[in-house]
């Protein structure tokens, strides 16, 4: 795999995985329904997420060549592009379809 490959494969996956949880009411996507699921588990699901995405951003970087070390910088932006990405998603939950 190259590294375009490997970027939009991080890219994809974190579009998706930022997303995730506002579309589902289970808890962790396999546990018991809650309806409505509060904000604090959305948060807790969207921090598990992040951190799978960096760990695959991590692998595929470690495969492709040498990892370079990363600051407290890079974290910070990348959760907040994070966030940003699941933007679409926290639309359709809370303003979109409203609060019930």
């Amino acid at each position: 795999m190259d590294q375009t490959v490997a970027v939009w494969l991080v890219l994809a996956v974190a579009i998706a995985a930022a997303n995730l949880p506002y579309f589902s009411e289970r808890l962790l996507f396999v546990g018991p329904r809650r309806a409505p699921k509060a904000v604090g588990w959305r948060l807790m699901e969207l921090a598990l997420m992040a951190g799978l995405v960096y760990g695959l951003g991590s692998f595929l970087e470690a495969r492709i060549g040498q990892r370079s070390p990363q600051g407290w910088e890079f974290y910070a932006a990348g959760t907040c592009l994070f966030i940003t990405l699941g933007f679409p998603g926290f639309v359709w939950r809370y303003l979109r379809r409203g609060r019930g």
